[in-house]
């Protein structure tokens, strides 16, 4: 199925890439709108990213590829990442995973059968000071307890 911006998401490219410099400059953004319209980047998506730009299609794959935030394959309704690198480690972030993972049935980049959670773990989200913390799709949770992480899966509708 060909992927296309809807005349909305076009206009919001039009403003993103007047902030930048260059069409290449804007892919990160431009990835994140296509992300948005389609739930996650096809091929066609990055072509027509590419299109849109004016960019040689590479560039936007280089991007989708490297980048943790930017899905090639459906997620869930509630895409749950819980960071497990050095300071969420110490802080009890691999009891985290384990009960995330025993509660949901699934595994790293799975997802459950209903479509509601997929679940990933990452290395770093930034709240070193913070730890252990999880993201629910673009909402981050903080200073996380076993029992707090799995009352905000259970608070999700």
């Amino acid at each position: 199925m060909k992927f296309q911006f809807t005349e909305e998401n076009l206009k919001r490219i039009e403003d993103v890439r007047k902030k930048y410099p260059t069409s290449l400059a804007a892919v990160m953004p431009v990835v994140y709108i296509a992300q948005e319209q389609n739930g996650y980047i096809t091929n066609e998506a990055m072509e027509e990213i590419a299109n849109v730009l004016g960019i040689d299609k590479v560039n936007v794959l280089s991007v989708v590829t490297f980048y943790t935030m930017y899905h090639t394959k459906p997620m869930g309704k509630y895409h749950i990442q819980v960071c497990t690198n050095v300071s969420c480690m110490l802080r009890g972030a691999y009891e985290i995973w384990d009960d995330v993972k025993g509660k949901l049935g699934i595994d790293h980049m799975q997802v459950t059968t209903d479509g509601k959670y997929s679940l990933e773990e990452v290395e770093c989200m930034g709240a070193c000071g913070y730890a252990p913390m999880i993201a629910v799709n673009e909402d981050y949770f903080e200073n996380l307890s076993k029992e707090k992480v799995l009352e905000i899966i259970d608070s999700l509708k």
